[in-house]
């Protein structure tokens, strides 16, 4: 066992809103706790993609913003100190016994654990690059908006047509000098409801274009032209800021060579939430099984199934349904 320097009864490998509930959830049930993440703060997608968007969709929420469902999340498993090992990668996963798993990190940190749960939600994720934005990143280009008064005052083109776009583009119309949104066709993946709000705020939203060139003065973004890609017509817009909402790539990474069974890049589950692999569940958007909706809530739901069936794997004693919590003392 040498080299182990951590010993837990669940690992967590997921710091997303499922893999938080899951922390809580596992110390509700008195389960030591540990939470993985190659992200340095908890929050997953949450943190990286969208920490100021408004989230209608959490029981008991009529709205929350990312960041503060996060922060709540990490308070209500605050009690129960789960271990959070961030900033690392889990990328091996052995059994040094047939009641034990011992999970090591790209950072040489090794979690002996007694079963793990995988909330990884997408896996690893990457930004699709602006094709043109080579040598702007960070000097006006982003591709995530973790903060919104970083956008204050500024001209703003927001580059894509999905989700993420409309809403950077409805959340940065109060603060922002100006908002553009380009997209390359006349179709969008966003809600339909988040359009109309963009298109009443007034924000020009310009299809069939593409950003063909970003400029700048010392170093930093001033201005953008942008090409129509059915007339050819080109024109430049002030902009110190360019957020490309293009989508990202995403990768199970790591997961791939543990010996799961993968379909899809997805973990095909039991409803024990079960793994192929024993002592291995999985809960949240890495799942897949019949019927499957990728929702929080639906996480949430998942990964305290998760907790449950892990606990009982442990302990074949172990209640599978520990009560309700307010009976708890």
């Amino acid at each position: 066992m040498m080299g182990v320097v951590l010993t837990v009864d669940i690992l967590i490998v997921g710091a997303g809103p499922a893999g938080l509930y899951g922390a809580y959830y596992a110390g509700f049930r008195g389960l030591r706790t540990a939470v993985v993440d190659s992200l340095p703060e908890p929050g997953g997608q949450v943190t990286a993609l969208y920490p100021e968007k408004l989230i209608f969709d959490v029981a008991g929420f009529p709205e929350v913003r990312g960041r503060e469902l996060v922060e709540r999340l990490v308070a209500q498993a605050a009690p129960f100190a789960p271990h959070y090992v961030l900033g690392e990668q889990a990328v091996s996963l052995t059994r040094p016994e047939e009641e034990s798993l011992l999970v090591g990190t790209d950072a040489g940190t090794d979690i002996l654990c007694k079963a793990v749960i995988v909330t990884g939600g997408i896996g690893t994720f990457s930004p699709r690059p602006l094709p043109v934005g080579d040598g702007w990143l960070g000097r006006g280009l982003t591709y995530f908006v973790p903060r919104l008064d970083e956008h204050a005052e500024k001209d703003v083109v927001i580059v894509g047509g999905g989700d993420s776009a409309f809403d950077w583009a409805l959340n940065l119309h109060p603060l922002a000098r100006s908002v553009t949104l380009v997209h390359r066709r006349d179709r969008f993946r966003a809600h339909e409801h988040t359009i109309r709000q963009v298109h009443g705020l007034g924000v020009p939203v310009l299809t069939f274009t593409e950003v063909d060139r970003l400029h700048g003065d010392n170093g930093w973004l001033t201005e953008v032209t942008l090409r129509h890609n059915k007339s050819g017509d080109v024109r430049t817009l002030p902009a110190q800021s360019v957020v490309a909402a293009l989508g990202f790539t995403a990768d199970l990474g790591p997961l791939a060579s543990w010996g799961l069974r993968i379909e899809k890049k997805q973990l095909p589950v039991a409803s024990t939430m079960a793994t192929n692999l024993p002592r291995v569940f999985a809960a949240g958007d890495i799942t897949d099984y019949p019927g499957k909706l990728r929702l929080i809530a639906t996480g949430f739901g998942e990964v305290a199934t998760a907790v449950c069936n892990a606990a009982v794997a442990i302990d074949p004693k172990a209640h599978l349904f520990p009560g309700h919590s307010s009976e708890a003392g």
